[in-house]
Parts: structure tokens; sequence; C-alpha cells
């Protein structure tokens, strides 16, 4: 098979937008066109299909213009792979290129899933009531908050209020939970915590596994508590300690 194929002379509106997996190997570019949705969540521990990712099972040179990479082009670099094997390598190790549109919506809804979460469970110290709304809108302009597409909103919200806190007084509830990660996955999910919440005590015990004391908002513990299950498997025990 000589040269890079093209299924179509004109791209679509459609794929002017298109979501798509990256990876640059020895120079050689190769893309997975994805469901960004479907994607985040494959690449975050949910969903072990990589079928309900792609919108297309072909590894292309470049997926905007429609031209397929040539099969001697992955071949060549994955030569113990079939065609399906390198989608599903490039959609785990590959980079996430997800088009401005998409990203747009995904940074609206990230604030305001954000500005729900101190609405429901932070006050106001002056008063003792929760901040409105409009109010937190308000701030989030105040502190130029930039929304992070590629995180969470649980990941990001420690850094945002850190940058709230000079224009709002804010004040949280929270909880204190005891942690404790099995070797396999304590390295990567130690990060995890460390954006959800303040480390009061942590260790990391003779076998490798992970042991931490966390202080994190009492609305958000939920959140954490179900991240961790799923990223680890269920390889994690936690324990809601009594403030």
């Amino acid at each position: 098979m000589a040269g890079t194929q093209n299924f179509s002379k004109k791209p679509s509106p459609e794929r002017l937008h298109l979501n798509f997996a990256r990876m640059k190997k020895n120079g050689i570019t190769f893309e997975v066109v994805i469901d960004p949705d479907a994607a985040i969540a494959f690449k975050h521990g949910m969903g072990d299909d990589w079928k309900e990712v792609v919108r297309a099972e072909r590894v292309f040179a470049n997926a905007q213009k429609g031209l397929f990479s040539p099969e001697h082009d992955w071949k060549s670099l994955f030569p113990d792979m079939t065609e399906d094997e390198v989608i599903e390598y490039i959609i785990r190790n590959g980079e996430l290129q997800l088009s401005s549109e998409y990203r747009k919506k995904l940074q609206e809804f990230k604030k305001n899933k954000i500005i729900e979460i101190i609405h429901r469970n932070a006050i106001n110290p002056e008063n003792n009531l929760p901040h409105p709304i409009t109010r937190l809108k308000n701030a989030f302009d105040e502190a130029n908050v930039r929304i992070d597409d590629k995180k969470s909103a649980e990941d990001q919200l420690q850094e945002i209020l850190k940058k709230l806190k000079p224009v709002l007084p804010i004040k949280f509830e929270t909880k204190k939970l005891q942690i404790h990660i099995g070797v396999k996955y304590a390295r990567q999910q130690s990060n995890l915590i460390r954006s959800y919440a303040k480390i009061m005590k942590e260790e990391w015990l003779s076998d490798g596994c992970y042991f931490a004391t966390v202080e994190v908002p009492s609305g958000v513990a939920p959140d954490l508590i179900d991240e961790l299950n799923k990223r680890t498997h269920g390889g994690v025990e936690i324990t809601v300690l009594e403030n």
C-alpha cells in the first residue's frame, strides 16, 4: 500500500470540529478520531472498551483532512500489532486534541460545576451564609480565573480557591479522611488526592503503599472517595474521621 489514502476530497463541516487522540513517533503523526466525553472517561480508567471511544476504527495521518495513515507507516513502528491494537494504544497513550468548540463547552460546564460546589459547601465567614451564584460568577471574573479543560472540576478546585480568596471571603466545612492505597496505584493516585484535599499527614510505607490523613470540603469528599475507588478498582481503604 503506497502513499497516504484520502477517503474524502472535501472535509464536511462536522470534520472541521473533530476531536482526536494524537501520537507522534519517529517523526510520524498518528491520529484516531474519538468521542471526547468517552475518551476522557476512558483515559481516567472509567470504561475498558476502546471501541466505545472511537468514531472511526482507522489510524489517520491527518484526521481533519480525512487522510488515512499508510499501513507501512504504522506497521514499521508497531510491527507486532494489528490496526485495532494500534488504535487502542494511541487512545491510551496519545494526547487528546479537543476542538475549540468542545473545549469551550467543557470549560463552561466545569466552571458551573465548581461554582455549584463552592455554593453548596462554602460560606461567607462575615455572615455565615452561602455566597450567591451571581456573586461567585462575578468573583471568577474579578480574579481572572481560568478553567483547565484537561482537569476535572474537583482536580482544580483547590487552585481556584487560592485565586478567589483575595477577592472573596470563603470558608469551607470540611471532613477528615484517612486513606490507604495499595502499591499498584499509590504513586499515581497520591497526586489526585493532593488536587482534591489538604494533606495533613502522609507517609510511604515500607511495602510501597501510600497512607495519608487529609482534609477535604464536605461536599467534595464523596467525589474524591468515588474517584479513588474507580481509579484503583476498589484497591483503596478510606475512613472518615471525626472532626
